[in-house]
């Protein structure tokens, strides 16, 4: 069967009993004081009452699956809200917000602000994932730089002045550092530069120092790397690419799809919101084929990462306007 012609994407009432499953595969869960007694739950039903409205006899509140998720409070139908995130999650390069806008139905404003919520629901909470790597495992870790920064300072930080505008080089470009765990997961982040303070935060906080580090020539790395179990560059002003098992092949394989997605689907990004661009090509790697996980699966663990989370179209469009 077609992926579009699944009852849940075509059935309010489908999608929600399918959301059910995956949010209270043990029964209701009141979302207000987290009561989970199904003897203090009970379940409104007839005419006056919408289908999957439940009532918590501990607090007295009122709720439904989709209460304190990202898809609270909103008029889109259920079911086009689970197409949405299916087709979002079976894209490997994404897919934007124009072309969900001629395939939902929905304006393009409508679409815009979805694909946002479905990002905010990929992305991880702070300190809710272990860190990468571990005693015998490959970290690889890189900077790219992609985009142009919407504010650009007149001088470096050396003091001097730009060249050619600022556009010469990674200077005014945004800049990205990624981690990838060879053979695992990978964790990208957007910083206003990549520095030596900078970068070595986010290998401390999300790396284990029992792990093997493999960069390129960079200096940005030096210092950090020492920090870890092993430590090896590969030299890419000398040609080298690869020596035995040393080499950044992966993380750069990550950029190549992270690029072409950004360039050649969504075309344009706020710096204001790269990082939920970031954590929607996060997510699809950290769940791709070669993991194991089928456009399915892969969905329903985004659906699964709904619940506390808000975002509210005043927050997202302020945001992209700042």
């Amino acid at each position: 069967m077609a992926a579009e012609l699944n009852p849940i994407f075509l059935d309010a009432d489908k999608a929600r009993e399918h959301l059910e499953s995956l949010l209270w595969p043990n029964g209701p869960i009141c979302p207000h004081c987290g009561n989970a007694d199904p003897d203090r739950i009970a379940k409104l039903a007839g005419k006056a009452h919408r289908p999957g409205l439940y009532q918590c006899k501990e607090c007295r509140d009122q709720f439904t699956v989709t209460v304190g998720t990202v898809f609270e409070r909103s008029k889109i139908a259920l079911n086009t809200w689970l197409y949405a995130t299916f087709l979002l999650n079976s894209s490997k390069k994404g897919m934007s917000a124009h072309q969900l806008h001629r395939m939902l139905g929905v304006t393009y404003k409508t679409a815009w602000f979805m694909c946002h919520r479905i990002r905010e629901a990929m992305a991880d909470a702070p300190g809710s994932v272990p860190p990468l790597g571990g005693e015998g495992k490959v970290i690889e870790a890189d900077e790219t730089y992609f985009g142009k920064q919407e504010t650009q300072p007149k001088v470096r930080r050396d003091g001097q002045p730009f060249t050619k505008g600022g556009r010469s080089g990674p200077s005014g470009k945004r800049a990205v550092v990624a981690l990838v765990e060879r053979g695992g997961s990978v964790r990208s982040f957007h910083v206003e530069h990549a520095t030596l303070d900078s970068v070595r935060e986010i290998l401390v906080t999300n790396v284990s120092r029992k792990s093997v580090l493999h960069t390129d020539e960079s200096r940005l790395y030096v210092r950090t790397g020492k920090e870890f179990a092993e430590h090896h560059t590969i030299v890419h002003s000398r040609n080298e690419y690869v020596r035995g098992s040393v080499h950044t092949n992966t993380i750069e394989g990550y950029f190549s799809i992270f690029k072409r997605g950004m360039k050649g689907v969504y075309q344009h990004c706020s710096e204001k919101h790269l990082h939920r661009y970031l954590a929607e090509f996060d997510f699809r790697y950290n769940h791709r084929t070669a993991l194991n996980w089928n456009d399915k699966e892969r969905t329903d663990r985004a659906l699964q990462k709904i619940s506390g989370k808000r975002l509210t179209y005043r927050r997202t469009h302020e945001a992209a306007n700042a």
